[in-house]
């Protein structure tokens, strides 16, 4: 086991053995920035992620840049007797394996669950996939987006000659799987170190992308039933039923973005008192007092003379104007930002700055668990080439000798 215990290091003790290809690794990453000593097990040639998606910086992908921080890097060729071996006596030395491919890939290397906990009986075996290990859809080949859109997560947009087209969105499935995983890896290693009991479990990326979507899918789901049992939830939740998702919030005017003078701004009034908060503030309470709503979750539906009244109120000032008044009368208003303007927001600079591409392959944000009086280690940087740390992994994890070591090279076993 690590026994090292850097400050920050919240998973320091904690070693883990991934097997993964492509967004799957995300889960090793989450336990990496925490301080777990993640070794990454690459067949011969590597994790093809590093040729994958774009950009590609310095040859490799962003991808890889960003999902195998701080990990160290192993190949074994597990075709190889050897090879299953050297990867058996990793997982002595473990409290948990991950399978970050289809399911079943390590039991056809003869080193499945039962295998594994026959040398450790802690071992906790976490599969982490597309479509999961069971249902129809269990074994047909997929990529990121599909769990979204099977998860009515990443709904089409049509051109102007009426395709279909893939929107702009954020990816839920392979972005939520990872950390669904990474939170069954710690509550089951906790267990175990306790029971002394490993377990088995798994985390199906399209069932994260659906978690993630459980508003919309719940809240329509909860609409078949009478209209006596489920109403709305306009004006104190007593208003009509209408959609969850899909441009419900289309009509809004007190929950609805506005362009200030210089850029987009959201503005979220649907409570009373935060509507009359803004409405003094501004000194408009003729406002207020012809339009006073709910005392809670009042969206002023379909108002449009307010909506335009409030666009030509919210275009003359700037959007850090409107920022710095929202938070003095209390009322919720935030910056809208793209991908490309939030890097330079204040929030963002003073809670999220970027490690450097010199420090770090490219630009990288860390992560968002904040130790209060601490800090998290710093990941070192993913391994540029398959098996960077081989030798290191073999000599400080499991005691190998240099005799040994040139052994496994020359039998074929490192690759």
């Amino acid at each position: 086991m690590a026994t090292d215990h850097p400050t920050g290091a919240l998973l320091a003790g904690v070693r883990i053995i991934e097997s993964s290809l492509l967004g799957p690794g995300g889960v090793g990453m989450h336990l990496a920035d925490l301080g777990a000593d993640v070794i990454k097990v690459e067949n011969p040639g590597g994790d093809y992620v590093r040729r994958m998606a774009f950009p590609i910086i310095d040859g490799i992908s962003l991808l890889h840049w960003h999902l195998n921080r701080g990990k160290r890097s192993i190949v074994l060729d597990l075709k190889t007797a050897e090879g299953v071996a050297t990867y058996l006596d990793l997982v002595r030395h473990a409290d948990a394996v991950i399978e970050g491919m289809r399911p079943g890939a390590l039991e056809r290397r003869g080193l499945g669950y039962d295998r594994l906990r026959e040398v450790n009986p802690k071992i906790v075996f976490c599969t982490h996939s597309g479509y999961g290990m069971t249902g129809p859809y269990k074994d047909m080949p997929s990529h990121g987006i599909a769990y979204d859109a099977w998860a009515g997560v990443a709904r089409p947009s049509y051109d102007a000659e009426g395709f279909p087209t893939i929107p702009s969105y954020t990816p839920i499935g392979i972005t939520a799987g990872p950390l669904y995983a990474a939170l069954g890896i710690c509550a089951a290693i906790i267990r175990a170190r306790a029971s002394g009991a490993g377990c088995r479990f798994e985390v199906a990326q399209s069932d994260a992308a659906a978690a993630f979507n459980w508003n919309g899918i719940e809240g329509n789901k909860a609409y078949e039933r009478p209209e006596d049992e489920v109403t709305g939830n306009d004006g104190d939740g007593k208003g009509p039923r209408r959609p969850v998702g899909d441009d419900s919030m289309k009509e809004s005017v007190r929950y609805q973005y506005y362009h200030s003078r210089d850029g987009l701004i959201l503005f979220m009034a649907s409570e009373r008192e935060f509507w009359k908060n803004f409405c003094e503030g501004i000194e408009r309470q003729d406002l207020f007092a012809a339009n006073p709503g709910a005392r809670y979750a009042d969206h002023a539906r379909g108002n449009v003379a307010l909506r335009r009244e409030l666009a030509q109120i919210f275009a003359t000032r700037t959007t850090a104007e409107w920022i710095a008044f929202g938070q003095r009368v209390n009322t919720p208003i935030c910056p809208v930002n793209t991908v490309k303007t939030v890097p330079a927001d204040p929030q963002f600079l003073a809670r999220m700055p970027m490690r450097p591409y010199r420090e770090a392959g490219t630009d990288l944000m860390p992560s968002p668990i904040k130790p209060i009086g601490e800090a998290l280690p710093v990941p070192h940087i993913a391994a540029r080439e398959p098996g960077r740390d081989s030798e290191a992994v073999l000599r400080e994890v499991l005691g190998y000798d240099p005799a040994r070591i040139e052994a496994l090279r020359r039998s074929g076993a490192l690759g």
